[in-house]
């Protein structure tokens, strides 16, 4: 089966990937000239994530080009603990989280769907697209056109795909946070251990990677948004610090060495329409969801789709059961992740309660996300790389 794929991200890369081992010709169409390279500041995958990656044949070349975090713990602004608990994962589970650079994850994916023949074109916006009952036909900037018998929307948050799709979808928004993300030195008296400061603008996490480095994030909650000057150090050496004076963030970005991304956030209401009979929509583009799952629900989305395209009597019916598979997961996460969003948000009366909710759920944490980690779809599996 012929497929385009519109983005060339994680999302992308990933059914890209998981497509080509069934055997389906693909075709990724990517708007950045040079989609290689650094591509903003560092994520975490989740064990569910990472044994997406393993059907998919990565895992091994993913942790190898990451860290694994084994712990992840949670502080007020005085530095009292509020709590330790497993990173992305149960207890007993041996497998670990990982955290790596986006860019790197990117890479590791293209470059295993172009070894396993996928074909991608760099430098194509899509401007429009028509459906017919037999296919649908991909119309770019440059004048450049497409056809094949399904279209992929892969194309993130922003997604032009779903605004073709369906006229009324919503649209991103600024969510009231700005994120900068950095590396700094360190010295580690513990490594693979992920540490997040309620500040008092904000949150501030770090993650101790080696015994000599750390990467940090800084969430800052602001209602309008500020001008960002990319990643220009001087501009956030001089800004972060007044905005986390808090003791630990304080000294990890005073020994910052690099800044890596700045990039405001952006929230979108629960999006109806993913697909119709020959498009359909995947990761960001679908339902963007964060709270340390975007790359993983985008992997897990990838081995869906795939594997209903094989098992399903046609592609309208594989959209529809690629639908019914993962929205009931994914309307559970986005909840979640709502709330999450709302606790970075400061104030001293919601900082006390955020604090106290805190230490009354981290107990239960097991018990309340373990759901995310236990995942298998209800659809057959898809094909493992060689």
């Amino acid at each position: 089966m012929r497929t385009i794929v519109i983005g060339g991200g994680i999302a992308g890369a990933a059914t890209t990937l998981a497509l080509r081992l069934d055997g389906h010709d693909v075709t990724v169409y990517e708007a950045y000239e040079d989609p290689a390279g650094d591509v903003g500041g560092h994520l975490s995958l989740a064990v569910n994530g990472l044994r997406g990656l393993e059907k998919l044949g990565c895992l091994r070349e993913v942790q190898a080009a990451g860290h694994e975090i084994d712990r992840m713990r949670f502080f007020t602004e005085s530095g009292r603990q509020l709590g330790d608990v497993p990173r992305l994962r149960r207890q007993a589970d041996p497998l670990r989280s990982v955290t790596l650079m986006r860019g790197q994850l990117v890479a590791i994916l293209r470059r295993a769907a172009l070894d396993a023949g996928a074909h991608l074109v760099t430098g194509k916006r899509l401007v429009t697209m028509q459906e017919t009952p037999g296919g649908v036909t991909a119309e770019f900037a440059s004048g450049r056109r497409d056809t094949a018998e399904l279209l992929v929307g892969a194309d993130g948050i922003h997604s032009t795909v779903r605004g073709l799709l369906d006229p009324t979808a919503p649209r991103a928004e600024y969510a009231g946070l700005y994120g900068v993300a950095g590396t700094a030195t360190i010295t580690a008296t513990e490594v693979g251990i992920w540490n997040l400061t309620l500040g008092r603008n904000g949150v501030f996490v770090y993650s101790t990677v080696d015994e000599q480095t750390a990467w940090w994030a800084a969430q800052i909650a602001d209602p309008v948004p500020p001008p960002l000057r990319g990643v220009d150090e001087a501009q956030w050496r001089r800004v972060l610090p007044g905005l986390f004076p808090e003791a630990v963030p304080s000294a990890v970005l005073a020994a910052t060495t690099k800044v890596l991304a700045a990039t405001h956030m952006h929230v979108c209401d629960p999006i109806r329409t993913w697909h119709s009979d020959r498009v359909v929509l995947i990761g960001d583009a679908a339902h963007p969801v964060g709270v340390g799952q975007g790359a993983s629900m985008s992997i897990e989305d990838a081995l869906v789709i795939a594997a209903a395209l094989r098992t399903a009597p046609t592609i309208p019916a594989a959209l529809t059961a690629y639908d019914a598979e993962r929205r009931p997961r994914i309307n559970r996460l986005l909840k979640h992740a709502d709330d999450a969003r709302d606790g970075k948000k400061p104030g001293p009366v919601k900082r006390y309660v955020d604090i106290a909710m805190m230490r009354l759920f981290l107990p239960f944490y097991e018990r309340t996300q373990g759901y995310l980690y236990d995942y298998e779809p209800t659809v057959s599996a898809a094909r493992t790389r060689a």
